[in-house]
């Protein structure tokens, strides 16, 4: 029998989840636990699969690592992180390279790229969002980037806008799909079909870059960002 985690509450149906190499299971207050185990082993190869994928992801996030040449998205173009000889944190559109200090080590490299990412999103969504609200004839209150690494964006209900910086990676595209989408709950808050009309206005396209953006999700998923 798979081991799992059991949470019990106010529902009518058996929910199944893996993550972090953990299955959890939630079911109804009253059902038995030979109906639980039963239902466990009935999705017994998926579990399993899905399982042996957690377990490759979390190998990827340990392993994960920067070094001077390696590759790194930004706008969803390859740049190099390139040693130089000074201080300066900067980077090149032209050559396609992030300069960074030489002689770090792995961790401090990638403290150096983080920080240069955050401001390279900051100064980029802003930009994109000044134009999305002209545009769309809405207004937030507040910009904040942050280190969210499972939305990219989130809209308070006092208007205040939140970026994931792991954003910049995406191609401009996706960047903008993403700005628009939190821009439209300003106007509905929920998911709705008015609210996907709104989205559709914009961009006509938005399934097509919710699709892509789902493949870079899978890529930074298996990448340990956190300094």
């Amino acid at each position: 029998m798979i081991d799992y985690t059991l949470i019990r509450a106010k529902r009518i149906t058996v929910a199944l989840y893996v993550r972090d190499g953990e299955v959890i299971i939630r079911a109804p207050l009253r059902m038995t636990k030979s109906r639980i185990d039963a239902f466990v082993l009935s999705k017994e190869k998926w579990v399993l699969d899905e399982l042996e994928k957690s377990k490759k992801r979390v190998e990827q996030l340990a392993n994960f690592e920067l070094n001077y040449n390696d590759e790194i998205l930004y706008r969803g173009k390859n740049y190099k992180i390139t040693a130089c000889a000074n201080n300066q944190n900067s980077v090149d559109d032209y050559a396609q390279m992030f300069f960074i200090p030489s002689d770090l080590s792995p961790e401090k490299i990638k403290s150096k790229v983080v920080k240069i990412y955050k401001k390279l999103a900051k100064q980029h969504l802003t930009e994109r969002l000044e134009h999305f609200q002209s545009l769309m004839g809405v207004a937030v209150t507040t910009i904040r980037i942050s280190s969210a690494k499972k939305r990219w964006g989130s809209m308070s209900s006092k208007k205040g806008v939140s970026f994931s910086w792991l954003l910049i990676m995406a191609n401009d595209d996706l960047i903008d799909y993403v700005i628009v989408h939190e821009l439209a709950h300003i106007v509905e808050m929920n998911h709705s079909a008015q609210f996907w009309e709104i989205v559709k206005n914009i961009l006509p396209d938005y399934k097509l870059r919710q699709a892509k953006l789902k493949e870079l999700n899978h890529r930074t998923s298996t990448e340990n960002w956190k300094v």
